[in-house]
């Protein structure tokens, strides 16, 4: 019942989130906050068991099958050094920085602490660069980062964890077992990819195929674990080519799937974000001698140097290799305000939490592990001021910096463009295919074939045209809600015809399915 109520109330406040100007994440993370100390309501601990295996594979893959590999391709330089370079950047700056500020902290506790607050989180990122419309190569950098600084930041977590354990880990031994997880994630997800695509193209089921689709990201997760190498790399590279082949699965498919996977990722993300408010008490709890005004400046004094560590990475990364001529001609003007908001939209999330409440509660001599409780509470408070503070000013942020505005009139361009090249070859295979007997159609019928090319052509064109001056609307969106009241009408006789006992429910469904299918190809998503 839990469990329910945790989905259900996420799911709710998500919803509510979408008709108010405060991101979602926040109001789910206050939500948390709030219930937590409602009287009768259980500690949700965070279990690092369930979270990394069960709850980041899926919302790796629907974020991973959502980018694009041909621009993650294109923007690798950047991407690298935030995912990997500024991750290992940052868990040495807050390790060192905790060291000195908190007394009696050890330094191998505190690189733990950096390891765990390193990495900006996926869902995070994604959410916010959705809801805020960011430039398409600003999006880009953001999301490529989220999905795979994952693996740098665990990686360096079980080496700090190491020494700090007193498993007597090495500088060698740390790189040695970096290469080995992220070489090791990536060709595991090199050798699952081509099976599992071959598997969903030869399904001819789409239930099949959507089955396999949820689980393949958890197959890859636990292939790569299981021979110690990187779950999420391994998850991020078969979703990344599963999302750049996914024109080579049958159109029933691809619509079940893009349905399934934003109810997952939507139900995932709501609970994550309230799971990390209910946090609280299970963290107060146990947080022992460092409390008032001790426990308040060290969060600050943490949150401060995530932040500052950020920009101080960021700008150097960014503008240093423009010291190249070739990397200048390649990339044109830069201006600041890439950077700026790329160093302020670091906000951490459940990763860094899951993998704080992972430590364990003793080192190897059985004393307990050197201010465990304290290392969480830092964590928590990270998370939750990247959130508040970074989380709600990065809306403002971007509009005060004024970004250029999408070109609607040369996108609309380059897809009917795009549209015309594609309908020209779509008709000279249809004079090849009616040239042979044995396709032999009626006039009409072949008449009505061109008669759809034609409308799918003309489409994008009318959309750069003259609006309605009553309306409002162009002639492509007259037609769409004209299509959409026309189809409305037969649905209602059909439902009419259905209560009469005219027809039966099984060819109800039939006939509204088809309406269905004409209806979805007559609309483009508008959200």
């Amino acid at each position: 019942m839990p469990l329910l109520l945790l989905v259900a109330g996420s799911a709710a406040i998500a919803a509510a989130g979408r008709r108010v100007p405060v991101p979602a994440p926040l109001l789910l993370v206050a939500a948390g906050l709030a219930v937590s100390y409602v009287p009768g309501v259980p500690d949700y601990t965070l279990d690092p068991h369930i979270v990394l295996p069960l709850l980041l594979p899926p919302l790796l893959h629907t974020a991973a099958t959502d980018s694009s590999y041909l621009d993650l391709r294109a923007q690798a330089r950047p991407v690298a050094l935030l995912s990997v370079g500024y991750v290992l950047f940052a868990t040495f700056v807050v390790g060192c920085a905790a060291y000195l500020i908190v007394p009696g902290l050890p330094l191998t506790a505190a690189l733990v602490l950096g390891a765990v607050v390193a990495p900006p989180d996926a869902v995070a990122a994604t959410a916010v660069a959705r809801r805020v419309g960011l430039p398409s190569r600003i999006t880009t950098i953001l999301q490529g980062e989220s999905l795979v600084n994952d693996a740098t930041a665990i990686t360096a977590f079980k080496v700090a964890l190491a020494a700090a354990v007193g498993e007597g880990a090495t500088w060698a031994g740390g790189i040695g077992e970096f290469l080995i997880a992220a070489v090791g994630g990536v060709g595991v997800g090199l050798v699952l990819m081509v099976p599992l695509h071959w598997l969903r193209t030869h399904l001819r089921e789409a239930l099949l195929q959507n089955t396999l689709s949820l689980l393949i990201p958890f197959v890859a997760y636990a292939v790569a674990e299981q021979v110690h190498a990187s779950g999420v790399l391994a998850v991020v590279v078969v979703a990344l080519y599963l999302g750049h082949r996914a024109w080579e699965v049958d159109f029933a498919t691809r619509l079940q799937e893009e349905a399934v996977w934003k109810m997952v990722a939507f139900v995932l993300e709501s609970a994550v974000f309230a799971l990390i408010g209910l946090q609280l008490p299970v963290v107060l709890k146990g947080l022992g001698e460092y409390e008032g005004i001790d426990a308040a400046w060290y969060a600050l004094a943490v949150f401060l140097v995530v932040a500052v560590a950020r920009f101080v990475w960021v700008y150097p990364a960014t503008f240093l290799p423009r010291l190249s001529a070739r990397v200048r001609a390649r990339e044109g003007d830069l201006s600041w305000k890439g950077p700026f908001v790329i160093g302020w939209a670091g906000m951490r999330g459940v990763v860094s939490l899951a993998i704080a409440f992972s430590i364990p509660l003793t080192v190897h001599g059985g004393e307990p592990f050197p201010e465990r409780n304290l290392i969480l509470f830092l964590t928590f408070t990270t998370v939750i001021g990247t959130l508040v503070v970074q989380g709600v000013s990065l809306p403002p942020l971007i509009r005060l910096l004024k970004f250029p505005a999408h070109d609607v009139q040369a996108e609309t361009l380059a897809e009917a463009n795009a549209q015309a090249q594609a309908s020209r070859a779509a008709e000279l295979r249809l004079d090849e295919l009616l040239a042979d007997e044995r396709n032999a159609l009626p006039a009409p019928l072949a008449d009505r074939l061109r008669m759809v090319l034609e409308r799918r052509r003309n489409a994008v064109w009318e959309r750069l045209g003259q609006v309605n001056p009553v309306t409002g609307e162009t002639v492509d969106d007259t037609y769409r809600r004209l299509s959409r009241e026309m189809i409305s009408a037969e649905r209602e006789v059909f439902v009419r015809l259905r209560d009469g006992r005219y027809i039966d429910d099984e060819m109800l469904r039939t006939l509204l399915r088809r309406l269905d299918l004409e209806e979805a190809a007559a609309y483009r998503e508008t959200t």
